[in-house]
């Protein structure tokens, strides 16, 4: 029975690892500015900056999830690139996964269907904002991101075509 038991803790002890769960964000960038939603809820964070985004579903890619959560938070569709700097850890084992990504529609104009407000902000701008922790954590790799767009090719996101 023990030899039961410590076989079960091995397999249980190995799950954590292969189950953890991702929340994606997109690093919305137009114009070398990046879009940025202010929390309404709940009220510990009501007032925090972060990039939109949100779980991934069972059964869903982080792609398909990043491109939904910007449909029901901005009401608009993107299209979605490369990741944006190393995976963020979250508590609970959960980690934040940042994709560089664009408007599918250029003119089109998000709008903060469940957030306080949205902002572009460029990249003289970011350390302004109180972005939650996790996003700030990736708040170096976008500064890099948006100093590339503002010194090279105008309009590249990175984003996939």
């Amino acid at each position: 029975m023990r030899h039961h038991t410590t076989q079960s803790r091995v397999v249980r002890a190995g799950k954590p690892h292969t189950a953890r769960a991702v929340v994606v964000a997109a690093a919305l960038v137009r114009a070398g500015r990046v879009l940025a939603q202010q929390r309404a809820y709940p009220l510990e964070l009501a007032g925090r900056w972060e990039l939109p985004g949100g779980r991934v579903e069972p059964g869903e890619s982080a792609r398909e999830a990043l491109l939904r959560e910007c449909r029901e938070e901005l009401a608009v569709e993107i299209v979605a690139g490369e990741q944006l700097g190393p995976d963020v850890p979250l508590p609970g084992g959960h980690v934040l996964r940042v994709h560089v990504a664009r408007l599918a529609q250029p003119m089109a104009t998000p709008v903060p269907v469940e957030h306080a407000a949205l902002r572009w902000v460029d990249v003289t701008n970011l350390a302004e904002l109180d972005w939650l922790d996790a996003d700030r954590a990736i708040l170096p790799d976008l500064e890099v991101l948006l100093r590339a767009q503002r010194c090279g090719a105008a309009g590249d996101t990175g984003a996939a075509e």
